[in-house]
Protein backbone atom coordinates (compact mmCIF):
# COMPACT_ATOMS: atom_id res chain seq x y z
CA UNK A 1 0.00 0.00 0.00
CA UNK A 2 1.17 3.55 -0.34
CA UNK A 3 1.41 5.64 2.28
CA UNK A 4 -1.71 7.80 3.97
CA UNK A 5 -2.40 11.31 3.91
CA UNK A 6 -4.90 12.92 6.66
CA UNK A 7 -7.85 14.98 5.37
CA UNK A 8 -8.81 18.12 7.04
CA UNK A 9 -11.75 16.25 8.77
CA UNK A 10 -9.64 13.40 10.17
CA UNK A 11 -10.34 10.88 7.08
CA UNK A 12 -7.39 8.57 5.76
CA UNK A 13 -6.90 8.52 2.54
CA UNK A 14 -3.85 6.66 0.74
CA UNK A 15 -1.50 8.99 -1.49
CA UNK A 16 -1.48 6.73 -4.46
CA UNK A 17 -5.26 5.19 -6.30
CA UNK A 18 -6.23 3.89 -9.50
CA UNK A 19 -8.00 6.16 -11.99
CA UNK A 20 -10.72 4.21 -13.59
CA UNK A 21 -11.02 6.78 -15.95
CA UNK A 22 -10.81 5.32 -19.78
CA UNK A 23 -11.11 2.09 -18.33
CA UNK A 24 -12.85 -0.31 -20.94
CA UNK A 25 -16.22 -1.86 -19.21
CA UNK A 26 -15.50 -5.40 -20.60
CA UNK A 27 -12.09 -5.34 -18.66
CA UNK A 28 -13.31 -2.66 -15.54
CA UNK A 29 -14.41 -5.26 -13.09
CA UNK A 30 -10.68 -7.58 -13.18
CA UNK A 31 -8.59 -5.02 -13.38
CA UNK A 32 -10.06 -2.89 -9.99
CA UNK A 33 -10.33 -6.46 -8.37
CA UNK A 34 -6.90 -7.24 -9.27
CA UNK A 35 -5.68 -3.91 -8.25
CA UNK A 36 -6.96 -4.48 -4.19
CA UNK A 37 -5.40 -7.78 -4.77
CA UNK A 38 -2.07 -5.66 -5.45
CA UNK A 39 -2.62 -2.94 -2.22
CA UNK A 40 -4.63 -0.32 -3.93
CA UNK A 41 -7.13 0.93 -1.82
CA UNK A 42 -8.57 4.41 -3.51
CA UNK A 43 -10.18 4.13 -6.65
CA UNK A 44 -11.18 7.27 -8.68
CA UNK A 45 -14.22 7.18 -10.76
CA UNK A 46 -17.33 9.45 -11.85
CA UNK A 47 -20.37 9.57 -13.39
CA UNK A 48 -19.12 10.58 -16.61
CA UNK A 49 -16.77 7.49 -16.76
CA UNK A 50 -19.80 4.96 -17.43
CA UNK A 51 -17.88 2.33 -15.65
CA UNK A 52 -19.22 2.49 -12.09
CA UNK A 53 -21.50 -0.59 -12.48
CA UNK A 54 -18.01 -2.66 -12.92
CA UNK A 55 -16.34 -0.57 -10.74
CA UNK A 56 -18.49 -1.77 -7.83
CA UNK A 57 -18.23 -5.73 -8.96
CA UNK A 58 -14.57 -5.94 -8.70
CA UNK A 59 -15.07 -4.11 -5.31
CA UNK A 60 -17.82 -6.48 -4.49
CA UNK A 61 -16.14 -9.63 -5.93
CA UNK A 62 -12.78 -8.66 -3.26
CA UNK A 63 -15.16 -8.02 -0.06
CA UNK A 64 -16.88 -11.61 -1.01
CA UNK A 65 -13.77 -13.14 -0.94
CA UNK A 66 -12.69 -11.20 2.32
CA UNK A 67 -9.48 -9.66 0.93
CA UNK A 68 -10.88 -6.39 2.19
CA UNK A 69 -13.91 -5.11 4.16
CA UNK A 70 -15.35 -1.48 3.12
CA UNK A 71 -14.14 -0.06 5.32
CA UNK A 72 -10.36 -0.73 3.99
CA UNK A 73 -11.71 1.07 0.80
CA UNK A 74 -11.17 4.57 0.27
CA UNK A 75 -13.60 4.94 -2.92
CA UNK A 76 -14.29 8.33 -4.94
CA UNK A 77 -16.99 9.33 -7.46
CA UNK A 78 -17.83 12.91 -9.00
CA UNK A 79 -20.73 14.56 -9.46
CA UNK A 80 -21.42 15.41 -13.22
CA UNK A 81 -22.48 19.05 -14.77
CA UNK A 82 -25.84 18.03 -15.14
CA UNK A 83 -26.78 17.80 -12.22
CA UNK A 84 -25.64 20.79 -10.95
CA UNK A 85 -29.09 21.99 -9.62
CA UNK A 86 -29.55 21.41 -5.86
CA UNK A 87 -32.45 18.95 -6.45
CA UNK A 88 -30.60 16.65 -8.72
CA UNK A 89 -27.30 16.45 -6.77
CA UNK A 90 -29.26 13.80 -4.67
CA UNK A 91 -30.44 12.20 -7.71
CA UNK A 92 -26.74 11.68 -9.55
CA UNK A 93 -25.38 10.59 -5.92
CA UNK A 94 -28.31 7.89 -5.74
CA UNK A 95 -27.53 6.53 -9.01
CA UNK A 96 -23.43 6.68 -8.38
CA UNK A 97 -24.41 4.54 -5.20
CA UNK A 98 -26.58 1.63 -6.72
CA UNK A 99 -24.25 1.44 -9.55
CA UNK A 100 -21.34 0.68 -7.79
CA UNK A 101 -23.17 -1.18 -4.79
CA UNK A 102 -22.44 0.69 -2.05
CA UNK A 103 -24.29 3.00 0.92
CA UNK A 104 -21.74 5.60 0.59
CA UNK A 105 -18.48 7.00 -0.99
CA UNK A 106 -15.47 8.52 1.10
CA UNK A 107 -14.93 11.34 -1.46
CA UNK A 108 -17.90 12.86 -3.84
CA UNK A 109 -16.39 15.80 -6.18
CA UNK A 110 -18.05 18.20 -8.09
CA UNK A 111 -16.19 17.58 -11.44
CA UNK A 112 -16.40 20.69 -13.48
CA UNK A 113 -17.28 24.16 -11.96
CA UNK A 114 -20.05 24.36 -14.93
CA UNK A 115 -23.40 23.67 -14.58
CA UNK A 116 -25.38 21.58 -17.86
CA UNK A 117 -28.45 21.98 -18.67
CA UNK A 118 -30.18 18.20 -16.99
CA UNK A 119 -31.00 15.22 -18.80
CA UNK A 120 -33.21 12.51 -17.44
CA UNK A 121 -31.56 9.41 -16.86
CA UNK A 122 -33.85 7.80 -18.34
CA UNK A 123 -32.80 10.10 -21.38
CA UNK A 124 -29.48 8.99 -21.68
CA UNK A 125 -26.96 8.36 -18.86
CA UNK A 126 -24.27 8.79 -18.03
CA UNK A 127 -25.10 12.18 -20.29
CA UNK A 128 -21.78 13.55 -21.35
CA UNK A 129 -22.01 16.87 -23.00
CA UNK A 130 -25.85 15.97 -24.43
CA UNK A 131 -28.03 18.15 -23.08
CA UNK A 132 -30.87 17.40 -25.11
CA UNK A 133 -31.85 16.27 -28.96
CA UNK A 134 -31.72 19.69 -30.27
CA UNK A 135 -28.76 20.87 -28.67
CA UNK A 136 -27.76 18.13 -30.15
CA UNK A 137 -28.12 18.77 -33.59
CA UNK A 138 -26.80 22.64 -33.27
CA UNK A 139 -23.84 21.09 -31.93
CA UNK A 140 -23.80 22.92 -28.82
CA UNK A 141 -24.00 22.41 -24.79
CA UNK A 142 -26.77 23.86 -23.12
CA UNK A 143 -26.59 25.48 -19.46
CA UNK A 144 -28.28 26.38 -16.28
CA UNK A 145 -27.99 29.29 -14.25
CA UNK A 146 -26.57 27.76 -11.25
CA UNK A 147 -24.53 29.05 -8.89
CA UNK A 148 -22.02 27.01 -7.50
CA UNK A 149 -22.61 27.26 -3.72
CA UNK A 150 -26.22 26.61 -4.06
CA UNK A 151 -24.66 23.03 -5.67
CA UNK A 152 -22.50 22.95 -3.00
CA UNK A 153 -25.14 23.63 -0.14
CA UNK A 154 -26.66 20.23 -1.49
CA UNK A 155 -23.06 18.51 -1.56
CA UNK A 156 -22.98 19.31 2.12
CA UNK A 157 -26.19 17.88 2.53
CA UNK A 158 -25.43 14.58 1.50
CA UNK A 159 -22.20 14.80 3.94
CA UNK A 160 -25.34 15.22 7.10
CA UNK A 161 -27.32 12.44 5.09
CA UNK A 162 -24.30 10.33 5.48
CA UNK A 163 -24.08 9.16 1.45
CA UNK A 164 -20.73 10.75 1.34
CA UNK A 165 -18.30 11.15 3.72
CA UNK A 166 -16.30 14.22 2.46
CA UNK A 167 -16.55 16.88 -0.61
CA UNK A 168 -14.34 17.84 -3.26
CA UNK A 169 -13.75 20.30 -5.94
CA UNK A 170 -12.38 19.74 -9.16
CA UNK A 171 -10.99 21.33 -12.09
CA UNK A 172 -11.54 24.99 -10.10
CA UNK A 173 -9.07 27.91 -10.55
CA UNK A 174 -7.47 29.88 -7.63
CA UNK A 175 -10.62 32.18 -6.89
CA UNK A 176 -13.26 29.63 -7.10
CA UNK A 177 -11.02 27.56 -4.63
CA UNK A 178 -11.27 30.68 -2.35
CA UNK A 179 -14.63 31.98 -2.72
CA UNK A 180 -15.60 27.95 -1.95
CA UNK A 181 -14.16 28.27 1.60
CA UNK A 182 -15.91 31.92 1.55
CA UNK A 183 -19.17 29.56 1.88
CA UNK A 184 -18.55 26.39 2.95
CA UNK A 185 -20.15 25.24 6.35
CA UNK A 186 -18.27 21.59 5.50
CA UNK A 187 -14.37 22.60 4.12
CA UNK A 188 -13.26 20.66 0.82
CA UNK A 189 -11.15 17.87 1.55
CA UNK A 190 -9.31 17.61 -2.08
CA UNK A 191 -8.73 19.52 -5.34
CA UNK A 192 -8.01 17.69 -7.95
CA UNK A 193 -6.66 19.33 -11.17
CA UNK A 194 -4.40 18.25 -14.24
CA UNK A 195 -0.59 18.48 -13.04
CA UNK A 196 1.75 17.85 -14.41
CA UNK A 197 5.79 19.29 -15.23
CA UNK A 198 4.21 21.27 -17.99
CA UNK A 199 1.69 22.51 -15.99
CA UNK A 200 2.57 22.88 -12.86
CA UNK A 201 0.84 25.82 -11.14
CA UNK A 202 3.00 26.52 -8.35
CA UNK A 203 0.24 29.25 -6.50
CA UNK A 204 -2.98 27.03 -6.82
CA UNK A 205 -0.71 23.96 -4.86
CA UNK A 206 1.21 26.69 -2.10
CA UNK A 207 -2.88 28.31 -1.65
CA UNK A 208 -4.14 24.74 -0.89
CA UNK A 209 -1.42 23.73 1.36
CA UNK A 210 -2.20 26.91 3.25
CA UNK A 211 -5.83 25.79 3.63
CA UNK A 212 -5.50 22.17 4.48
CA UNK A 213 -7.04 21.09 1.07
CA UNK A 214 -5.24 17.70 -0.07
CA UNK A 215 -3.93 18.08 -3.80
CA UNK A 216 -5.01 15.35 -6.30
CA UNK A 217 -3.18 15.89 -9.31
CA UNK A 218 -5.12 13.83 -12.78
CA UNK A 219 -2.49 13.33 -16.09
CA UNK A 220 0.12 12.82 -14.45
CA UNK A 221 1.85 11.82 -17.69
CA UNK A 222 1.18 15.42 -18.77
CA UNK A 223 0.12 14.77 -22.93
CA UNK A 224 0.13 11.08 -22.57
CA UNK A 225 -2.93 11.36 -21.61
CA UNK A 226 -4.51 13.02 -24.62
CA UNK A 227 -2.98 11.93 -27.39
CA UNK A 228 -5.82 8.86 -27.69
CA UNK A 229 -8.15 10.98 -28.02
CA UNK A 230 -6.44 12.89 -31.31
CA UNK A 231 -5.70 16.00 -28.99
CA UNK A 232 -3.40 18.08 -31.56
CA UNK A 233 -1.89 19.85 -28.59
CA UNK A 234 -1.12 16.65 -27.15
CA UNK A 235 -0.11 15.16 -30.50
CA UNK A 236 2.10 17.90 -31.12
CA UNK A 237 4.05 18.55 -27.51
CA UNK A 238 7.18 15.90 -26.40
CA UNK A 239 6.03 13.07 -24.72
CA UNK A 240 7.15 13.91 -20.78
CA UNK A 241 8.66 9.72 -21.01
CA UNK A 242 11.05 10.92 -23.90
CA UNK A 243 11.85 14.64 -22.53
CA UNK A 244 16.00 14.54 -21.97
CA UNK A 245 15.22 16.24 -18.65
CA UNK A 246 12.81 13.15 -17.32
CA UNK A 247 15.02 10.17 -18.97
CA UNK A 248 18.57 12.01 -17.48
CA UNK A 249 16.90 11.55 -13.61
CA UNK A 250 15.36 8.33 -14.40
CA UNK A 251 18.62 6.70 -15.78
CA UNK A 252 20.35 8.28 -12.65
CA UNK A 253 17.87 6.17 -10.20
CA UNK A 254 17.65 3.57 -12.51
CA UNK A 255 13.93 3.81 -12.77
CA UNK A 256 11.41 4.42 -15.10
CA UNK A 257 10.31 7.60 -16.63
CA UNK A 258 7.00 7.42 -15.43
CA UNK A 259 8.36 6.74 -11.68
CA UNK A 260 10.13 9.87 -12.22
CA UNK A 261 7.29 11.60 -13.02
CA UNK A 262 4.57 10.16 -9.99
CA UNK A 263 7.43 10.84 -7.52
CA UNK A 264 8.23 14.52 -8.58
CA UNK A 265 3.88 14.92 -7.59
CA UNK A 266 3.96 12.47 -4.50
CA UNK A 267 7.29 14.01 -3.23
CA UNK A 268 5.21 17.19 -2.67
CA UNK A 269 2.41 15.70 -1.09
CA UNK A 270 0.36 15.63 -4.22
CA UNK A 271 -1.71 12.51 -4.21
CA UNK A 272 -1.77 10.81 -7.95
CA UNK A 273 -4.25 8.73 -9.62
CA UNK A 274 -2.54 6.92 -12.56
CA UNK A 275 -4.17 4.66 -14.54
CA UNK A 276 -2.71 1.07 -16.27
CA UNK A 277 -4.03 -1.67 -17.42
CA UNK A 278 -0.53 -3.79 -17.11
CA UNK A 279 0.21 -5.98 -13.58
CA UNK A 280 4.06 -4.43 -13.10
CA UNK A 281 3.48 -1.10 -13.85
CA UNK A 282 0.72 -0.92 -11.44
CA UNK A 283 3.05 -2.21 -8.52
CA UNK A 284 5.32 0.41 -10.31
CA UNK A 285 2.99 3.20 -9.54
CA UNK A 286 1.72 1.79 -6.27
CA UNK A 287 5.50 1.75 -4.51
CA UNK A 288 6.71 4.67 -6.62
CA UNK A 289 7.71 6.16 -2.70
CA UNK A 290 10.19 3.09 -1.97
CA UNK A 291 11.51 3.14 -5.48
CA UNK A 292 13.36 6.41 -5.41
CA UNK A 293 14.07 10.26 -3.83
CA UNK A 294 14.61 12.91 -6.06
CA UNK A 295 17.06 15.43 -4.92
CA UNK A 296 16.49 19.21 -4.09
CA UNK A 297 18.15 19.42 -7.61
CA UNK A 298 16.03 17.62 -9.66
CA UNK A 299 12.80 18.74 -7.88
CA UNK A 300 14.12 21.87 -9.64
CA UNK A 301 14.94 20.70 -12.73
CA UNK A 302 11.59 19.13 -13.07
CA UNK A 303 9.71 22.25 -11.81
CA UNK A 304 12.11 24.11 -14.17
CA UNK A 305 10.01 22.54 -17.26
CA UNK A 306 6.29 24.44 -16.74
CA UNK A 307 4.94 25.94 -19.27
CA UNK A 308 1.58 26.56 -18.09
CA UNK A 309 0.23 23.67 -20.99
CA UNK A 310 -3.23 22.73 -20.10
CA UNK A 311 -4.79 19.61 -22.26
CA UNK A 312 -8.21 19.61 -20.46
CA UNK A 313 -9.53 23.08 -21.12
CA UNK A 314 -13.41 23.44 -21.26
CA UNK A 315 -12.98 26.48 -22.97
CA UNK A 316 -13.37 25.22 -26.11
CA UNK A 317 -15.77 22.83 -25.20
CA UNK A 318 -17.96 21.37 -28.68
CA UNK A 319 -17.77 25.27 -29.67
CA UNK A 320 -18.62 26.49 -26.62
CA UNK A 321 -16.50 29.26 -23.88
CA UNK A 322 -16.30 28.25 -20.55
CA UNK A 323 -13.60 30.59 -19.05
CA UNK A 324 -12.72 28.44 -16.15
CA UNK A 325 -8.80 28.81 -17.07
CA UNK A 326 -8.99 31.27 -19.40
Amino acid sequence: MSSIVTLNNGLKMPLVGLGCWKIPNAVCADQVYNAIKLGYRLFDGATDYGNEVEVGQGIKRAIDEKIVTRADLFIVSKLWNSFHRPDHVKENITRNLKDLGLDYVDLYYIHFPIAFKHVPMTEKYPPGFYSGAEAQAKGVILTEKVPLIDTYRAMESLVDEGLIKSIGISNYNGGLVQDCLNYARIKPVCLQVEHHPYLTQRNLMDYCKLHQIQVVAYSSFGPQSYVELQSELAIETVPLFEHATIKKIAAAHGVSTSQVLLRWATQQGIAIIPKSSKQERLVENLTVEKALTLTAEELKEINALNINLRFNNPWDWMGMKFPIFA
